[in-house]
């Protein structure tokens, strides 16, 4: 800045110089102790002369005596003086701006974007508001003060449901946190506690006491109608950089994932190839118009990171899902109440179907008669019922069988065949509600 301003006074003030006979001018005198200035006018230019003087010179000035010559009018002296003032003027300006010296003097052009890059950008910026930071705390005691210390154990992405500071997350998030805090898109924090999960289906809800102009709800999109190849948007903390946007493609429909708590699995999951890594479960998975299409949750990757295979949750399945668990806190879903063997246990038999491993007394399908795998006063083991079909659909493997009781309601009978020996049987069983979690 410096640098500019001396630039600027030296060109503005700059005289040019006098026509002295031979077209230079004269030799100074002798240096002395003492300092004269003074200003010689010619016809039409004016000019700066410093002249140092000796004491014992004859020139009949005193020494330090300011000597103004003046030729002809005063008007082009008078232009000169005005022209330094306003140009030292704009120095002291520049000097004491805030603004730097080099913006001073550029002018951007706005950046231009196509209209994908524009769609894109708004898509963000009004999506942004309803994704949130959940991080999971945990209860640890110090091993050498016996200290109890609450750190941070995970994190995770979750969205704003609705006004009331519901907010919907993957469960595996907030899985074993003594504590949960959300922090919100403007940076303010609450803690929250959990409404209700469905470990089958990896949702969880929790809930925020936080100011209702602070909650933005995102919109809910239908996840029915999706289409391999249309554009998908994902937003989410991933390694804990929050709010971090990653787009895609819907590479595939109606896959099937297992459930992380339960094994069990879930059925018309959204296949995407946007970018999703460690902490972007639980956040949000949009079409191209802004609307909720399902929920982050799981990744394809032995390396743990992203490998363009990411899973949803679609948003059709969770939908139903958190109505339930914001009216009633849990999950109403029916079950058989059978533990059974692994799939490639039954198919080293030779046989198709589930196999039933137990079959408590007070569960469903133990008052209906269903027979467990046990053994004999010899050791031998007898294996129990094998489970061929329920309501006339085909059981091959335990998958077969929960989308089979997903369909279902709790107090619905259903009727079971199963392999019972050398001969089939059907058993009616009525179904009943999951037990509460703890």
């Amino acid at each position: 800045m410096a640098i500019s301003a001396y630039a600027l006074i030296s060109t503005s003030t700059l005289f040019r110089p006098s026509p002295f006979s031979k077209g230079r001018l004269p030799p100074p005198p002798p240096l002395s102790k003492s300092l004269s200035l003074s200003l010689h006018k010619t016809i039409n230019y004016n000019c700066i002369v410093c002249s140092l003087n000796h004491h014992n010179s004859s020139d009949s000035l005193s020494a330090n005596k300011f000597v103004c010559t003046k030729s002809l009018s005063s008007s082009p002296f008078l232009d000169s003086v005005l022209l330094l003032c306003a140009s030292v003027a704009l120095s002291f300006s520049l000097f004491f701006s805030d603004a730097d010296s080099a913006s001073a003097f550029v002018v951007t052009t706005p950046r231009k974007l196509q209209s994908d890059e524009l769609a894109t950008v708004r898509l963000f910026q009004d999506n942004t508001p309803s994704v949130v930071y959940i991080t999971n705390l945990a209860v640890k005691q110090d091993a050498f003060t016996l200290d109890v210390l609450e750190v941070p154990q995970g994190s995770g992405s979750g969205f704003v449901w609705d006004k009331q500071g519901h907010i919907v997350t993957n469960y595996h998030v907030i899985r074993g946190a003594s504590d949960l805090r959300v922090t919100l898109a403007d940076q303010s924090t609450y803690d929250a506690r959990v409404v209700g999960f469905d470990q089958d289906k990896d949702v969880a809800v929790l809930r925020v006491d936080a100011p209702k102009d602070k909650l933005r709800p995102i919109p809910i999109g239908i996840s029915a109608d999706l289409l391999v190849g249309q554009k998908v948007y994902a937003i989410g903390n991933p390694f804990g950089l929050d709010h971090t946007l990653t787009t895609g493609v819907i590479s595939g429909l109606r896959r099937e994932i297992s459930s992380a708590a339960t094994g069990r699995p879930i059925q018309d999951v959204i296949q995407t190839d946007a970018a999703i890594n460690p902490g972007n479960s639980g956040g949000p998975l949009l079409d191209s118009s802004g609307s909720l299409i399902g929920i982050n949750t799981a990744i394809y990757s032995p390396s743990g990171a992203s490998s363009g295979v990411g899973f949803s949750i679609p948003v059709d399945t969770v939908g139903g899902i958190v109505d339930q668990l914001v009216q009633f806190g849990k999950v109403t879903r029916p079950i058989l109440g059978i533990k059974f063997a692994p799939d490639q246990s039954v198919e080293q038999l030779g046989v198709s179907g589930v196999l039933v491993l137990d079959a408590p007394a007070n569960g469903p399908a133990g008052k209906a008669g269903l027979q467990s795998t046990k053994r004999d006063s010899y050791g031998r083991l007898i294996l129990g019922d094998i489970i061929t079909s329920v309501n006339g659909k085909k059981v091959t493997n335990g998958s077969d069988l929960y989308r089979i009781l997903d369909q279902c309601k709790v107090g619905d009978e259903v009727t079971v065949e199963v392999l019972r020996g050398d001969h089939k049987e059907k058993i009616p069983v009525l179904l009943e509600p999951k037990p509460d979690e703890s």
